[in-house]
């Protein structure tokens, strides 16, 4: 999850540690049914805290699960600047990022269930990925590299496209995900702006050491 500065005494660790107890267990419950009706109790038992604790965090059930699909997003953009810091070629981003989505549906399965239930809503938010995204399509644009003269309707396409993947790899398992996530890479290149020859050869590179 999202790291931030230790807190400095011990009642502001046990207060940190339970309010990130509680969204792990939201997160959790995000990925395995996508169902926000579990009661506060429920909620609190799976995170083994206090049933009075809860209200020492959040003011509600939704804004609890906000906060856990948040969580998410910022975790799985954190992924891919750890991953694709060493790339500069907007166009290479955008097709490393789709490959590396695709094989986090196998090394981070609970993190890609929440993105694949409630990451529509969360396209054009101000964290995670969108934010990310974003600022790569405006560099992209910026530099000529992207022919995309409107980020935010390119952002649409980008979200979109990310999510199709990700639902394909948890509903079509049989189905190759490096090559599904190669080929929508192209297409989108494409799309961007990126000469044919040119973005078959930018979706295939070959990626970062993502051990």
């Amino acid at each position: 999850m999202p790291t931030s500065a230790p807190p400095s005494n011990r009642f502001e660790r046990r207060r940190a540690e339970t309010r990130g107890a509680l969204v792990r267990a939201a997160r959790q419950i995000l990925a395995e049914t996508g169902d926000t009706s579990a009661s506060i109790q429920a909620i609190a038992e799976r995170a083994d805290v206090g049933f009075g604790s809860f209200y020492n965090h959040f003011e509600s059930k939704a804004e609890l699960f906000e906060v856990a699909v948040v969580d998410a997003l910022e975790e799985f953009g954190q992924n891919f600047d750890e991953r694709l810091a060493e790339i500069d070629d907007p166009a290479e981003l955008v097709a490393a990022g789709f490959r590396l989505s695709a094989r986090m549906a196998d090394s981070h399965p609970e993190l890609m269930q929440v993105l694949r239930r409630r990451g529509l809503g969360h396209i054009h938010s101000d964290n995670g990925l969108a934010r990310r995204a974003r600022r790569d399509l405006q560099v992209g644009i910026a530099s000529g590299r992207f022919t995309t003269l409107d980020p935010t309707v390119a952002l649409s396409a980008l979200g979109g496209t990310l999510l199709s993947l990700v639902e394909l790899r948890f509903a079509r398992p049989d189905v190759d995900g490096d090559e599904a996530a190669v080929n929508l890479a192209e297409m989108v290149l494409r799309m961007l702006g990126i000469p044919p020859d040119d973005a078959h050869e930018v979706a295939r590179r070959p990626l970062p050491d993502l051990a």
